[in-house]
């Protein structure tokens, strides 16, 4: 309508009312819809399984690397006369009872219950690795703040890791005052003393080291060959009969040869004696704590230093001298001193040959199940009892390996090739190789699971291709589909090493023992002994932790070689994942 028009007082046309827009409810999604939830529980499962692994891992790796290092041995003198030197290994806070005061003098109990009291009924006190065993009784002693009259630190307190010698067993701590050679002092005070034993102590070790040569290796071999002989006359007696000329002139035989064999035995053991007797001649003379004098062989001492006056640098080289002995050295003091040596070796060789018995089995099974055999209730069944072996409990199969390997396959195997040795059986008990067959099958089920996954990884458009070109059903596994697969065939033997090398239960009963005087593998023929008996890493922590007399001195030990175990299984693994990956690059063009 024109401005005119309005002006002339025509009413205007009425206005469309505006239609209000209606307000949409808008409704409140739930978290659980959007999977909030569940993601942060996903999230927090994962970092508490994380922290719980790294804190693991963290505590095994301070304990055990913090094992060797050389702690101060303070000379401590308590208020009722009596004075005690030793590490202190653990301190802690407690509320003495009435009876803790009782073995202070009458004077010194006031005093102790007013120190107490004043720190509001507590006292601190500490576990004081004593040592000296044949003297003290006991390898820690606690001693609590009150009790302390003094404590000092002497330059010349000396700590001597030795061998055992019937009741002398652990270490010895004490001051030398003297050093004698065939009854006579030929040095005296704590300097001459120690500088004389410096000097001597290696040549005494030298002549220790060749008696125990001479009485493992040349006495091994003696006694070997003594045995070697009887079994030859032994044989000789089952294939012809008793008392026939072949027996009998087997028998004068063996009676020239023993004859030889036992004159060489009594030529080495002159010589040990000798040696032995030389080192019987030269003794430290050391002064512990409470003013007990001891006299210790030479031979007997495996390292001596004197920790309250070595510097950081000196310090260092007795803690990398310790991983040096436990890394090369074989166990001592009821496996809670020494080294591990045997026990890495029988865990790397019983590990490799687990690794060649179940990878090879392991393959085959899953190409017939994946490859080969119809689908139906025969493979469903059999696919389900590989399955649920996994869930079997690793001592199961132990008995199985002690029944079927030792006692049926390992006797059949002794009557058919070793009869002239019964009733000691050679392949009839737990040996490397029978531990490592019951690992395997322990660890089967892993490699088929893990082998069937990669299997049916492989593209089915490269089967056909390979068939196009004219190759068999088998000349395309072998070309096309195994060399593809090899990264995961790899990812399961890698989770195989895994389980495997921490297995303790079945070897308990198939060939772990506490100490193995022969390593499987050595330098006499045929150089691989897989009937022998050998130690594991795992099965020396649970000697350690459960069956070691001194419990206190072999809970580092544990930490020590729970972390030795650790970074052999990690090596392994490492080894296995380099190939893997290496394989993966070659074959294919991204990760199966």
């Amino acid at each position: 309508m024109s401005p005119a028009i309005e002006r002339a007082g025509a009413s205007p046309a009425p206005k469309k009312p505006v239609q209000k827009r209606e307000r949409r409810e808008r409704r409140s999604t739930s978290l659980l819809a959007h999977g909030e939830p569940f993601v942060w529980l996903a999230g927090g499962a994962m970092a508490t399984c994380l922290f719980m692994i790294l804190g693991l891992l963290a505590l095994i790796v301070y304990q055990g690397g913090a094992t060797f290092w050389p702690s101060d041995v303070p000379t401590i003198a308590l208020r009722n006369g009596l004075a005690v030197a030793g590490e202190v290994n653990a301190t802690e806070s407690y509320r003495p009872e009435a009876g803790a005061y009782t073995r202070l003098p009458e004077g010194a109990r006031a005093q102790a219950q007013a120190y107490v009291a004043r720190q509001d009924g507590e006292s601190e006190r500490r576990m004081v690795r004593v040592g000296n065993y044949e003297y003290t009784g006991v390898h820690y002693q606690w001693v609590s703040d009150f009790e302390i009259a003094s404590t000092q630190l002497d330059p010349w307190m000396t700590v001597i890791e030795r061998l055992a010698r019937g009741t002398a067993s652990g270490r010895f701590y004490g001051v030398p005052v003297a050093y004698e050679f065939d009854g006579k002092v030929q040095a005296e005070g704590s300097a001459a003393a120690w500088a004389a034993f410096v000097a001597e102590h290696p040549r005494s070790v030298a002549r220790h080291e060749r008696a125990e040569e001479l009485s493992t290796h040349e006495v091994g071999a003696v006694n070997a060959q003594l045995e070697a002989s009887r079994l030859e006359v032994r044989a000789v007696e089952l294939r012809e009969g008793t008392d026939t000329p072949a027996h009998l002139a087997a028998k004068r035989v063996g009676v020239e040869r023993d004859r030889v064999l036992e004159q060489r035995f009594l030529e080495i053991g002159q010589q040990i004696a000798a040696l032995r007797a030389e080192n019987a001649k030269h003794l430290l003379v050391l002064e512990t704590a409470d003013g007990t004098r001891a006299k210790m062989q030479l031979a007997d001492i495996v390292r001596a230093y004197q920790p309250n006056g070595l510097s950081a640098l000196g310090k260092l080289r007795v803690y990398l001298s310790r991983w040096w002995e436990f890394l090369t050295g074989e166990p001592r003091e009821a496996n809670s001193e020494g080294g591990v040596w045997p026990a890495i070796f029988g865990t790397v060789v019983m590990t490799l040959l687990m690794s060649l018995a179940v990878v090879p089995f392991g393959v085959l099974a899953a190409l017939y199940l994946r490859e080969y055999a119809k689908p139906g209730f025969l493979v469903s069944t059999v696919r389900i009892a590989v399955n649920n072996l996994a869930g079997v409990p690793s001592i199961v199969f132990g008995v199985f390996g002690l029944g079927f390997f030792c006692y049926i396959f390992g006797a059949s195997i002794d009557e058919l090739l070793y009869a002239e040795r019964l009733p000691n059986p050679t392949f009839g008990k737990g040996g490397v190789l029978w531990a490592s067959l019951t690992l395997a099958l322990l660890t089967l089920p892993v490699v088929i699971v893990a082998t069937e996954e990669a299997l049916a990884a492989v593209p089915g458009s490269m089967r056909e291709g390979s068939y196009a070109c004219g190759a068999t059903k088998w000349q395309t596994i072998q070309r096309i589909v195994l060399p593809r697969a090899m990264p995961g065939i790899m990812t399961g033997m890698i989770l195989a090493i895994a389980r495997g090398a921490g297995e303790v239960a079945p070897l308990m009963l198939v060939g772990a023992v506490k100490i193995a005087p022969e390593l499987a593998v050595d330098g006499t023929f045929p150089f691989l002994h897989p009937e022998r008996s050998f130690m594991h890493l795992g099965f020396h922590i649970y000697d350690l932790g459960f069956q070691s007399p001194n419990s206190e001195a072999a809970k580092p030990m544990v930490y020590t070689t729970t972390l030795m175990l650790i970074l052999l299984i990690v090596l392994l693994n490492v080894a296995a994942i380099y190939v893997r990956n290496r394989l993966r690059r070659r074959y294919t063009a991204g990760p199966i």
